[in-house]
């Protein structure tokens, strides 16, 4: 399979370290996928998670090595940390492994457009809410999600269909939750705006979105934890968000590689 290549790739909310990292989804898609530079839009390593004891699995030291291979490869590699990898953020302004830190960054599409790059969890304040997960789901309900959406998943597999989220599918149909994002949107369109930007580029919500709020782009890249999305540039500055595991599925009815198969990875020793 020739890989896709794009001008620009961002993705966030990778929380390697957490027990429901879909990492196999993101291994795949940054062995598939070229690209001149690549954005790590916060939330990258899930530290409260590993703090609790999380797992760290060694397909998720395999992601670090492909996105270390891509900075040695000559591609531009920014990382923006989040909130639950807020320990990086001590480290701004440092080049690491050819990985450049920032708090926040602007990118210029081909078309010339300006954008503003940030994970977007400094916007809670903004939308009246201490925290995405703890003000909507609250953390217990959507660590019950998770398990059910990974036992859900297994039992998919095994009757080869497709992975599906069921947190996101709730997203959308819980009052609250739709209300929380209509307000994040929101607000990260207006800090765009107020700061000259014709658009802005984050993460933190878990929910992957390309639209226009009152004449400016919003553009979510998702994560890897629900949905296995990003959102990449095309040589033409066009912007287009990717459902991985859509097109995972897509390759099993045609496939021209072997599909990620899901089985359980191992811990490393």
């Amino acid at each position: 399979m020739q890989p896709y290549r794009f001008r620009s790739v961002w993705i966030s909310d990778v929380h390697l370290g957490f027990k429901d990292c879909k990492a196999e989804f993101l291994l795949d898609f940054l062995e598939t996928v070229d690209c001149e530079q690549l954005y790590l839009v916060g939330d990258f390593i899930d530290f409260w998670s590993l703090r609790r004891g999380g797992r760290w699995l060694a397909v998720h030291g395999q992601v670090l090595k492909a996105v270390l291979a891509k900075a040695k490869q000559g591609a531009r590699v920014i990382y923006v940390p989040g909130n639950h990898d807020e320990v990086a953020r001590d480290y701004l302004g440092l080049v690491v492994g050819e990985i450049k830190i920032l708090p926040e960054c602007e990118h210029h599409t081909a078309d010339g457009r300006r954008f503003l790059v940030t994970h977007g969890d400094e916007l809670d304040n903004a939308v009246k809410c201490g925290g995405w997960l703890a003000g909507v789901f609250g953390d217990w309900m959507y660590d019950i999600l998770l398990f059910i959406n990974r036992w859900s998943n297994r039992i998919r597999l095994r009757l080869n269909y497709p992975y599906w989220s069921l947190a996101n599918f709730l997203k959308l149909r819980i009052g609250q939750a739709a209300a929380y994002i209509a307000r994040f949107e929101t607000a990260a369109a207006h800090e765009a705006r107020q700061r000259g930007f014709d658009g802005i580029i984050c993460g933190h919500i878990h929910k992957a979105e390309l639209t226009d709020i009152g004449g400016v782009c919003y553009a979510n890249d998702g994560d890897w934890v629900e949905s296995c999305a990003a959102l990449v540039e095309h040589a033409d500055g066009r912007l287009e968000v990717l459902h991985w595991a859509a097109e995972l599925a897509e390759r099993r009815i045609r496939p021209a590689r072997p599909a990620v198969a899901a089985p359980e990875p191992e811990l490393v020793s």
